[in-house]
């Protein structure tokens, strides 16, 4: 990943609304087939950073980059790498479908906007609405003329604000699913606060707090509760007689001690459900369920379940955000 193309980067990106800082020193970099959540509650600088990138805001400070092209110097050589969905969506909704989309295409340029405004329409699954008029179409079909107009002149890079706020669960997986599609051949930024969107969408996650980056992550890593922290749930069927689970506590802790060097921190907790175990790692990025098992093997304990637990998003994302609101 290292090795490609950057398509977009901002280097201390800051912006001002009088004396409010929305944007605060940001900086990161995004390439070519990524697909990037940003990832932030509500007023937390998200979209004022987009606006940023596509030229549509000036920043207060720091500088933005797409295709190595800079949006307030070549306002226009930049918007035509971009595909931007912004978080209203505007539409002209006396306008039918593909009459707003032949619009749009001429505006563009297109040698052949007929050609290419059937492509899109195609593409994005609005074959049975093309000839209605917009105001006629559910929200989750004029999200789909967005992207429509978004994909029109084929850009390298899609930047999309919000795409599912306000649509239905059916709509959600519907464009969520375009989206996914999209990212096979393009690279996006994705912004949401929902999590559950990153999870299923993004394979990297910005996380913005009240204007501040505070975190630059893979998705896994993120689900893992970053640092490494990682958690082994194993359920046993039951004790031999004389043997309590704070005796099968100690024990795991020593064994898995004896066996491998670690640098983290390593404990055992029993859980509240039946005899269930928990061994927590934090600092190191190992697998501990190869020696569960052969702790059990050697005990002569029948295991009935043993997996990873995977980190609560919401708990990290809280803890995440939580440090900035609480600094300030």
């Amino acid at each position: 990943m290292e090795g490609r193309e950057v398509y977009i980067s901002a280097d201390r990106l800051t912006r001002y609304f009088d004396s409010q800082c929305a944007v605060d020193n940001v900086s990161f970099v995004i390439r070519k087939g990524e697909v990037v959540g940003f990832l932030g509650p509500n007023g937390s600088g998200k979209t004022t950073t987009m606006r940023m990138l596509v030229g549509y805001l000036l920043p207060s400070g720091g500088r933005c980059e797409v295709l190595g092209v800079d949006p307030v110097e070549e306002p226009l050589v930049a918007r035509r790498h971009i595909g931007y969905l912004p978080e209203n969506n505007p539409l002209y909704l006396d306008m039918y479908v593909e009459e707003f989309l032949l619009f749009m295409a001429r505006l563009y340029g297109l040698r052949d906007p007929v050609r290419r405004v059937r492509e899109v329409i195609y593409q994005v699954g609005l074959s049975p609405e093309a000839h209605k008029p917009i105001e006629a179409l559910s929200r989750g079909y004029r999200q789909r003329v967005g992207l429509a107009h978004a994909l029109l002149h084929n850009p390298e890079v899609f930047i999309l604000d919000e795409p599912t706020s306000g649509l239905d669960p059916n709509q959600v997986q519907e464009i969520r699913a375009l989206i996914k599609e999209l990212g096979r051949t393009h690279t996006i930024l994705l912004s949401t606060h929902i999590l559950r969107e990153v999870e299923q969408i993004c394979s990297r996650v910005l996380v913005i707090s009240r204007g501040k980056l505070v975190a630059d992550t893979t998705t896994e890593e993120l689900m893992r509760g970053l640092l490494g922290r990682r958690s082994f749930r194993f359920k046993l069927e039951r004790l031999p007689e004389g043997l309590s689970l704070e005796d099968v506590r100690y024990k795991v802790l020593e064994f898995i001690r004896e066996r491998i060097s670690m640098e983290g921190e390593l404990d055992v907790s029993v859980a509240d459900d039946g005899n269930v175990l928990d061994v927590n790692i934090v600092g190191d990025d190992v697998d501990l369920r190869p020696y569960i098992y052969q702790f059990c093997v050697r005990e002569g304990l029948s295991l009935l379940e043993l997996y990873e637990v995977r980190s609560d998003l919401e708990d990290i994302f809280r803890e995440l955000t939580a440090g900035i609101s609480n600094a300030e």
